[in-house]
């Protein structure tokens, strides 16, 4: 019986030891993983980023980085009002480059910043800290590079083959059915003024103009296509409305100008070939944007 009982507990003393060291190499493997660097080619030079970042803030580009699943704790006002967003959202923290504490707080292994923003050097010594310029790439390779930065350059490559060949021929679709000269314009309401928009300032315009290469107005290319937004009053909206128009509106801003006469006496107004799109889902460029809104372009030029 002794015999026995020294035999089990050596076989115990066996199995505990083993799990030990499961459990020793499980979280060497981790700590390694978490470690694990490579040199990012960014903007401003050569960066040593983590190959897996587990804790990202983005103050930019956040919506891209979304798209990719990144582990995000932290992130710009302006993406948390986004309500595309609101779900992935849940529970990160909204901080700007002026929260350092905060920043500090959420210890991150990585930040996205823009090159416009302050304090570069001090979210630098916090954590790896990549720059980019908006409006230095389009926005397909904009998402490519996200994706390079965050180790899912393959993920981001895949994505922008299939969206530009689905956009593509969604544009063959609305040219076919809409004319090939026919004009669209993008408008968006402000408190006092108007803004009309060139191919590459969001609300859709990457989609319209380029990827589906549907025409501009003449006096929108003129003014908008080389800045990418131009500012106008109320009364000159006739001068920019294309044959259809796509109407970015913010809910929260006075729209009473949709009761006035030069609203209503444009073609485009008169003809029902007004489609309305809410401001705050559409100020980016990112895949989740660009997919709501070939969606809805889908369907409200070919009323599917």
């Amino acid at each position: 019986m002794k015999k026995l009982y020294i035999s089990a507990l050596f076989l115990f003393v066996f199995i505990l030891g083993a799990c030990g060291n499961d459990e020793s190499v499980k979280k060497d493997t981790e700590t390694k993983n978490e470690k694990e660097t490579f040199t990012y080619q960014s903007e401003t030079g050569p960066i040593e980023i983590p190959k897996e970042p587990q804790r990202v803030i983005a103050l930019t580009n956040g919506p891209n980085a979304l798209a990719l699943n990144a582990h995000i704790v932290g992130i710009d006002e302006w993406t948390n009002t986004n309500p595309l967003f609101e779900e992935k959202l849940e529970g990160v923290e909204v901080v700007s480059e002026d929260n350092l504490e905060k920043i500090i707080e959420l210890e991150p292994d990585l930040i996205i910043a823009g090159s416009y923003m302050k304090n570069i050097d001090k979210l630098n010594e916090i954590a790896p800290t990549v720059v980019y310029t908006w409006g230095k790439l389009d926005y397909l390779t904009q998402q490519v590079e996200i994706g390079k930065l965050l180790n899912k350059e393959k993920e981001a490559n895949e994505w922008v083959q299939d969206f530009q060949e689905r956009a593509k021929s969604a544009g063959e679709a609305i040219r076919a059915k809409i004319g090939e000269e026919t004009t669209v314009s993008v408008i968006e309401s402000g408190d006092k003024e108007f803004y009309v928009f060139g191919n590459n300032y969001a609300r859709g315009t990457e989609i319209l103009y380029q990827a589906m290469e549907l025409k501009m107005p003449e006096k929108v290319k003129e003014l908008a296509l080389e800045s990418g937004i131009y500012t106008f009053s109320a009364e000159m909206l006739p001068d920019f409305a294309g044959d259809y128009v796509i109407l970015s509106k913010n809910p929260e801003t006075d729209n009473s100008f949709m009761e006035t006469g030069v609203w209503k006496n444009i073609p485009a107004v008169k003809n029902d070939q007004v489609f309305e799109i809410n401001t705050k889902a559409s100020t980016y460029s990112d895949p989740i944007t660009l997919e709501y809104l070939l969606d809805f372009f889908e369907k409200s030029f070919l009323n599917k």
